[in-house]
């Protein structure tokens, strides 16, 4: 069930996803009641809700609606929180907007997610920096991706600087076992924020495609798969276990969680 404002949600209340398609959105993995990052979760919604609409955002009204959609929901599950305003057309997206709360559910994958195997494909996300509900330059690269035979795409700019994945950070383990997190145009994620924070011994620095085969390992973080291990890049392979992968798993599953 979509609960809009604390609401069931009608069709005529989402049919704006659809046809105007604005608005910015935070997915959190809540684990018995509980939420990783649920304060950077809140601070994001705020921050794009200045940049997408020009308003302030309550969390507390926020969390209250979050709270009602998924009152007496047990175990694992993602809860999905987009801001938009139904009523902003396409025609006129400078008008004064109200911003709306979009509150849905669903299952959460299993921790630890498999490994998985990326495709690299030229591609900078529009407005890189906001967690916004456009989503089909990402989900069209998916799409290749799949169809060339692997499970996601990695970005990468004109120059093979590599950014971000599609819809998750990325981040590489060198020879000496250092995490190595790619400077450029790139979504804060909550889930890299957090393993910056507990596992601070790393460097944020141009990462190219071209140094991959001396790169020790790879891993994909956001708040549905932890930290995922990559264990190929086209034809490039590896390491599908590494010490670090594993130190990464461990500081995150030991972050203690926000009560929802």
């Amino acid at each position: 069930m979509a609960y809009l404002n604390g609401h069931p949600a009608t069709l005529d209340d989402v049919q704006a996803l659809a046809l105007t398609n604005f608005g910015h959105f935070t997915s959190m993995r809540v684990d018995d009641g509980v939420v990783r990052g649920l304060t950077l979760h809140m601070e994001r919604l705020v921050r794009d809700c200045r940049t997408v609409f020009g308003e302030e955002l309550d969390p507390e009204r926020v969390l209250g609606y979050v709270r009602q959609a998924v009152a007496g929901r047990g175990g694992s599950f993602v809860a999905r929180v987009t801001v938009y305003d139904p009523a902003l057309s396409m025609a006129h997206p400078g008008a004064k907007a109200t911003p709306n709360i979009l509150v849905t559910a669903r299952e959460a994958a299993p921790f630890p997610a498999p490994p998985m195997t990326v495709q690299a494909y030229t591609f900078t996300r529009d407005t890189a920096e906001v967690k916004h509900i456009g989503l089909f330059g990402q989900l069209l690269r998916r799409k290749q991706a799949e169809l060339d035979g692997f499970d996601d795409a990695l970005f990468a700019d004109e120059t093979g600087r590599i950014s971000e994945g599609g819809t998750w950070n990325v981040g590489f383990v060198d020879q000496v076992g250092t995490v190595i997190w790619p400077e450029g145009e790139v979504l804060p994620g909550v889930t890299m924020r957090l393993l910056q924070q507990v596992h601070p011994s790393f460097v944020t620095r141009p990462v190219n495609l071209a140094e991959l085969p001396h790169m020790r390992a790879a891993f994909a973080t956001n708040t549905s798969i932890g930290v995922r291990t990559i264990t190929a890049v086209g034809e490039i392979g590896l390491a599908s276990e590494d010490p670090v992968l594993e130190e990464l798993r461990k500081a995150y599953a030991d972050i203690p969680g926000e009560r929802l």
